[in-house]
């Protein structure tokens, strides 16, 4: 195991920034995370674990928040449902340089609060 990390998000204050700042949606995720969350009537808790799950990538790999753009970490659903990541750009190279061949990846998120926790491997 190279790193772990756990993250958690605060639906409501992510719902303020989002409704604040509405390129925020553009800036973090990527177009099909943005598709699936998008889906929702109210898609903040999608987006809110989505971006614990962007934060524990972060730790998981020792990196401080901006070491790499959110946007290079996408939260991707596979055909059972199972969340995993794929990597892009600067957050790519890092876990290369890191040594990271597969990441465990688990959500859950209630009305309140959305949590994340990535292994890297």
């Amino acid at each position: 195991m190279i790193g772990i990390g756990s993250d958690l998000v605060d639906i409501a204050r992510f719902r303020r920034s989002l409704e604040r700042t509405p390129g925020l949606r553009d800036r973090l995720f990527r177009p099909a995370e943005r598709a699936y969350a998008d889906l929702r009537q109210d898609p903040t808790e999608r987006y809110a674990v989505r971006f614990a799950a962007k934060e524990a990538v972060l730790k998981a790999l020792g990196l401080g928040l901006g070491a790499i753009a959110m946007y290079d970490i996408e939260v991707v659903r596979e055909p059972s449902g199972r969340p995993a990541l794929v990597l892009h750009g600067g957050a790519k190279a890092a876990a290369a340089a890191a040594g990271v061949e597969r990441w465990l990846v688990t959500l859950s998120h209630t009305g309140h609060v959305a949590q994340a926790t990535v292994v890297a491997l």
